[in-house]
Formats: structure tokens, C-alpha cells, sequence
């Protein structure tokens, strides 16, 4: 009986979400911090301080969200296996961005698809690569076996 090995991550596709997602992250908080986005393409409230600091406070995560997906296409131009571990990485906090954006709009009962269509993009795209990194992971896991 032969045990097949399970599908590995694929970059080929991957390196394409990362970056979009990571180029736009950076040019939406560089045009964020500049004042360029138009007051009918921002959020409802925008001018509101509570919301302007909910808004920034998803800069940390989604500057660690363009690092690793950057890192990971970098690392897997290297050959270097960690490109693994930053591609997963960067696919979690990517989940986790769209899905506390989504929250908030739902617990507000705001449904703003301009809004919440890039946030569930966000929020589903990873859902497609994770399991294979997560198989890979427990495969090669000797404390999983």
C-alpha cells in the first residue's frame, strides 16, 4: 500500500493574490495618510475620529500582512523552505483582516458593497490555500504522526 504525499502549497497562483493584496494594503494606507481617497469611496463616518482610529488601527496587521506575503514570494524566489511559513502566515492575518472588517460593517447592519466585497475577498481567498499548507504541516509534524 502506498501512502500519496499531499498536495503542496502552489506559488504560482498564490504569488498573484499576495500581491495584489500587499500592493494594495500599502497604496490604500499611503493614500489613506495623504488624503487622496474621495469622501463618496470612504467608509460611512470617515471623518468620525473613533472610526479614522479604527480604520488605522488595521495598519499593523496589514503591514504584517504585506510583509509576510512579500517575504513569502521572496523566500520562494530563494528556494528557501521558510516561504512556507511566511506564505501561511500572511493567508491567517489576511483571514483575519477581511473577517474583523466584516464583523464590524455586520454588527453596525452597514452593507456597503464597496466595502464588503474586498473585505470578503479577503476573508475567502486564503480559505482556498490554507488547507494545503496545513496538511503539509501536519504531514511533516514528527510529533503529529
Amino acid at each position: 500500500m502506498t501512502v500519496s504525499s499531499p498536495k503542496q502549497p502552489d506559488m504560482r497562483i498564490l504569488r498573484w493574490f499576495f500581491l495584489v493584496t500587499d500592493v494594495a494594503f500599502i497604496l490604500y494606507f499611503g493614500f489613506t495618510a495623504a488624503g487622496l481617497i474621495p469622501v463618496e469611496y470612504a467608509y460611512s463616518d470617515y471623518t468620525n475620529p473613533i472610526l479614522v482610529a479604527w480604520n488605522w488601527s488595521f495598519f499593523p496587521l496589514d503591514m504584517m500582512i504585506s510583509a509576510s506575503g512579500l517575504g513569502a514570494i521572496y523566500l520562494h524566489r530563494k528556494k528557501a523552505p521558510a516561504w512556507k511559513s511566511a506564505a501561511f502566515l500572511s493567508l491567517i492575518l489576511t483571514f483575519c483582516s477581511g473577517f474583523m472588517a466584516i464583523s464590524y460593517w455586520a454588527i453596525r447592519l452597514e452593507f456597503d458593497l464597496t466595502w464588503w466585497i474586498p473585505n470578503l475577498a479577503l476573508m475567502i481567498y486564503p480559505l482556498f490555500f490554507l488547507p494545503a499548507f496545513w496538511r503539509t504541516a501536519y504531514v511533516s509534524d514528527p510529533l503529529a504522526k
